[in-house]
């Protein structure tokens, strides 16, 4: 498996977060029926609360990352833990907008006006939640302001998403570079230079999937990671510390959606126990539905707050 890397340069200069995305951001797309607009954002979401998501130091840590603006998407939210586990939805998957003037997709004009939240629960008293307005809603600069401002952490992000004329996910894929404490001037300015001046990301993951198809996850993350930093002196060269694997996976089940219920309270829960006699509860990320007769409701409102 293994289809992101971290890394440290020689120097201990920058790390590197970085990854091939391309069948976790199909799932999604799959799941979510999205148009390409919406799976672009939606994609470039995932994979990078997935990135973010090795930077927790616990499998049982979680973070949720969510952009919300004025636009027609409306929202997209992904959610990742340390293990590895991703999930997400747009909140208007079917959004569509003309082309910019650069023939791209319009990512930032489907999000608008609005901010990005990441909200992280890594066992503390109280989660940690930091917001900041979006800078152009076009998730890499969104999140490479937010680093800057709510973590005090200069990073580069760089997230991409390849629709192919069938609509499928050609490519996808993303990279979080952020420098260490006493990071040497030299290779800062180097790695200006390289973020400045790389390939599109989505452009080396499509040529390394279809030159290595036959590789397996690893293979052609690493061949990414070197391709993108084959630039670089010899001795600011990233070195791989840890391989890692992201993949969708939706944790919902029957026993959340009934404490779900619980929650709305005695009252609200009788009024649907008396006006309708069942329930229908669906999963935001996987749209997985859920049903409850009458008598499931009945043993739930038994246990439900007041």
């Amino acid at each position: 498996m293994s289809n992101t890397l971290i890394a440290l340069d020689k120097s201990g200069s920058y790390r590197v977060y970085i990854g091939i995305t391309t069948n976790m951001v199909q799932q999604a797309a799959d799941i979510h029926k999205t148009t390409p607009l919406a799976s672009a954002g939606l994609g470039r979401v995932l994979t990078a609360a997935g990135l973010m998501g090795l930077m927790l130091k616990d499998n049982g840590d979680r973070l949720t990352v969510r952009f919300r603006g004025d636009g027609p998407a409306g929202q997209i939210l992904a959610a990742a833990n340390g293990a590895g586990d991703v999930k997400g939805y747009i909140a208007n998957p079917y959004v569509d907008l003309p082309l910019t003037a650069e023939k791209k997709l319009d990512v930032g004009g489907s999000l608008g006006k609005g901010e990005l939240t990441v909200i992280k629960d890594i066992g503390m008293k109280e989660p940690y939640v930091g917001t900041t307005a979006l800078v152009s809603g076009e998730i890499a600069e969104d999140l490479a302001a937010y680093f800057f401002i709510s973590e005090q952490q200069n990073s580069s992000v760089a997230l991409g998403v390849r629709i192919e004329r069938d609509l499928s996910i050609g490519a996808a894929g993303g990279m979080i570079i952020q420098t260490m404490p006493g990071a040497e001037e030299e290779a800062v300015d180097r790695l200006e230079e390289l973020t400045g001046s790389m390939d599109p990301l989505t452009s080396s993951v499509k040529e390394i999937q279809d030159s290595m198809e036959n590789a397996v996850d690893r293979e052609r993350t690493e061949a990414l990671l070197y391709r993108v930093f084959k630039g670089m002196p010899e001795k600011y060269k990233p070195e791989i510390l840890q391989e890692r694997d992201i993949s969708w996976k939706c944790d919902c089940s029957r026993e959340r959606m009934e404490r779900a219920l619980a929650a709305i309270g005695r009252k609200d829960l009788t009024e649907i126990i008396e006006e309708d006699g069942k329930a229908e509860l669906q999963c935001h990320f996987c749209l997985k539905k859920y049903s409850f007769n009458r008598e499931e409701l009945l043993s739930i409102l038994e246990r439900a707050r007041p």
